[in-house]
């Protein structure tokens, strides 16, 4: 059952994906991590339903995070991309490239050889400390804020990509928090996570994590900022799974080695379909913006 609600959950969110893209990148330049950027995307049809899209997907990620551990449902997640392409392709009337079949074949087999190798489990508690989530959020914000320090001396396609990296950082944090406030509404009810410091950081998160989303799509086309997102955000909520939640991962040496491996692959894959000409095309006029010093800006 898990998987289908991922892969729903990640059909949806590639949707969502490319439907703000094209949104985003009609927005001024000087909107870029501004929240007038957000404001004016709000003005857009169109970015409305990329949003809901977003939120149908969020809500199927959060009931797939309620039915296993966070290191199963993340890699689904990152599958997100596929779907991005596919509909890329179809907008842009093209046809998948070899690339982007390879690329899809390495995310789809590290993917399964990760979870069959991994067998992630998930704990029956979330009962991390405030101090410990307040840690990791520390971590995050900070390397978030690096990241976005680094990105404002780049031209627009390194800063879109580094911007991206923060949201998939963000977003990361975003499904563990998800998963964390799900176990304390399962073990005291519903109206106890408005107690707990799980619900806010959903909240922060995914409004951190929708800005810098939104403001890289609007520097870069697709193959730049969405890649970034969909490697990183698996990434960092496996760890952060495994850190704050108690989310166990095969330990053996072999096991690791293997693990180490398939997200190695999983990245690779993620790669190849961002170098895709199809999720260039499909951003068309809109999203290719020459690349412009960062000291012009």
């Amino acid at each position: 059952m898990v998987y289908i609600v991922g892969v729903a959950a990640a059909l949806a969110l590639g949707v969502g994906y490319v439907l703000q893209q094209r949104v985003a990148a009609t927005m001024p330049l000087s909107d870029v991590l501004r929240l007038r950027l957000l404001l004016d995307l709000m003005r857009q049809r169109l970015w409305w339903v990329g949003l809901g899209c977003m939120v149908t997907g969020q809500l199927l990620a959060g009931l797939a995070l309620n039915l296993a551990a966070v290191a199963v449902v993340e890699p689904l997640l990152s599958t997100s991309l596929l779907f991005a392409l596919a509909l890329s392709a179809a907008l842009a009337r093209q046809r998948i490239q070899w690339q982007e079949a390879c690329g899809a074949v390495l995310v789809s087999a590290a993917l399964g050889v990760f979870i069959a190798v991994g067998n992630p489990r998930s704990s029956a508690s979330a009962g991390t400390t405030g101090l410990k989530i307040g840690m990791a959020v520390a971590a995050v914000v900070a390397a978030v804020a690096l990241l976005v320090a680094v990105g404002k001396r780049r031209g627009l396609v390194g800063e879109s990509v580094l911007l991206a990296t923060g949201a998939g950082l963000t977003y990361g944090l975003q499904d563990v928090a998800t998963r964390g406030a799900l176990v304390v509404a399962d073990d005291h009810g519903i109206t106890s996570v408005f107690f707990n410091p799980w619900m806010y950081v959903v909240i922060g998160a995914a409004l951190v994590g929708i800005l810098l989303s939104q403001s890289a799509f609007k520097a870069a086309r697709l193959d730049y900022s969405l890649p970034p997102i969909a490697a990183a955000e698996p990434i960092a909520g496996i760890f952060l799974g495994v850190s704050l939640l108690g989310d166990a991962v095969s330990v053996t040496i072999p096991g690791l080695a293997v693990e180490s491996v398939c997200l190695v692959a999983g990245v690779a894959g993620v790669v190849l379909i961002g170098r895709s000409a199809n999720l260039a095309a499909s951003c068309g006029a809109v999203g290719a913006i020459p690349e412009v010093p960062a000291s012009s800006r």
